[in-house]
């Protein structure tokens, strides 16, 4: 039999040796980065800055994330700034600059940041486009300006905005996957759950199709969890918090 030289002898003798007396604890395992996304979200009384954070745990190919943090716009919507535009833009400055406390300076040009506008924001559109066009343009200068990587600012159709709210719910509900007594991520067994949202003049009813059913023009298609999944949300004109008021002031006086 061939013997082995006496220099790898020693070399691998040194190398146990070291393994050996080096504690588990002396080698570091470095923790997932921790990465960071900003949602502007201008609803009609006011607007609230959110931060959110990920790292790269997925479940079927989806990050999972979570809310970190948010900041309240000080003012009224975003669309009470028709007749002076450039203090819309001026008005999230301040949750800005909180944001880029909270967030580690290293990570403020990989953070995406995202402005959505809604109700009150659609009805302008409608009726004066030209003022809300100026009214974006403004939040766009406010945005762009930040150290932060801007998506876009854009005003979410209805639908869209209800199947934001219907992922939002079985999100927090656990209908899409759950942690497991191991802490191990797994598909929950449970259904979606359908979404009813109260308007003044309107309630809004929001579900997932069923596989058989046909998709309507009107359905969002939402790529989740390893699959694709049709929402639609059902218009209830005149079933709203208004309407219901005025029902209730009729039985009491009757």
């Amino acid at each position: 039999r061939e013997l082995l030289p006496p220099w790898l002898v020693i070399v691998a003798g040194l190398t146990g040796i070291v393994l050996l007396c080096v504690s588990t604890k002396d080698v570091p395992v470095a923790p997932p980065r921790t990465k960071y996304g900003i949602v502007l979200d201008a609803g009609p009384s006011r607007t609230i800055l959110f931060i959110y954070q990920w790292t790269t745990t997925k479940a079927n190919k989806t990050r999972v994330i979570r809310g970190c943090s948010s900041c309240p716009v000080q003012g009224p919507g975003v669309s009470s700034y028709s007749d002076s535009p450039q203090k819309a833009g001026k008005s999230l400055e301040a949750c800005l600059n909180w944001a880029q406390n909270e967030i580690p300076a290293e990570q403020h040009s990989q953070t995406p940041l995202y402005l959505g506008a809604t109700a009150s924001m659609r009805q302008l559109n409608l009726t004066h486009p030209i003022l809300s066009a100026s009214l974006l343009a403004a939040l766009t200068g406010t945005l762009k300006s930040s150290p932060f990587n801007f998506q876009g600012a854009q005003i979410l159709s209805s639908a869209e905005e209800e199947a934001f709210s219907w992922v939002a719910a079985n999100y927090v509900l656990e209908n899409f996957f759950k942690y497991d007594w191991q802490g191990q991520l797994v598909p929950s067994r449970k259904g979606m759950a359908g979404i009813l949202a109260v308007g003044r003049t309107s309630a809004q009813l929001t579900s997932e199709l069923e596989e058989e059913q046909q998709a309507p023009e009107e359905a969002v298609r939402l790529q989740l969890y390893g699959r694709t999944r049709r929402v639609l949300t059902r218009q209830c004109p005149c079933h709203g918090t208004e309407q219901l008021r005025s029902r209730l002031v009729t039985v009491l006086l009757q």
